[in-house]
């Protein structure tokens, strides 16, 4: 069957790639792939944004608070806060959708509410199509984990941000 890329889910796995290859490059040249993905982002979410579960709000939320703000680039933690808010909202028993969120909550320093999210990302259904995936994220949620429990055990309980 071939894709047209009108398809949102191809969107979004276009995005996803980019994005990725945005956050392993790093620096101000990643910003041109992460402006290609929030674009495809964006695209897929006008066609149908409950598709793949609402993966396209999990990975613009996760690009828009990594990217950098105005004038270099188009982050802002607002929106970055509700759009991992409605990849939460369409998925909420998702590995993916609690993870970023729980990442983005470990970035504004608020570990207690990070850690709920990480344990209960790493009790969600295992994506029955991505064996390999969904190891390697329980992975990733276990060092998120070990983050959390080095900042609460270091500083007490830093629910607020500095």
């Amino acid at each position: 069957k071939k894709h047209s890329p009108e398809q949102p889910d191809v969107l979004i796995w276009h995005g996803i790639i980019y994005a990725s290859y945005a956050g392993i490059k790093g620096g101000l040249s990643a910003l041109s792939l992460a402006k290609t993905a929030k674009a495809d982002l964006e695209k897929a979410i006008e066609i149908d944004d409950q598709a793949l579960n609402g993966s396209a709000y999990t990975t613009l939320g996760t690009l828009y608070y990594k990217v950098p703000g105005w004038p270099l680039g188009f982050g802002d933690k607002a929106t970055a806060e509700k759009l991992l808010k409605n990849a939460l909202r369409l998925n909420p028993q998702g590995i993916d959708s609690n993870y970023f969120y729980a990442l983005f909550l470990l970035d504004k320093k608020q570990y207690k509410q990070a850690e709920s999210y990480l344990l209960f990302a790493k009790t969600a259904t295992p994506r029955a199509d991505r064996p390999l995936a969904n190891k390697g994220r329980l992975m990733e949620i276990d060092k998120a984990l070990a983050e959390v429990n080095k900042q609460t055990s270091h500083h007490g309980d830093a629910n607020t941000v500095n």
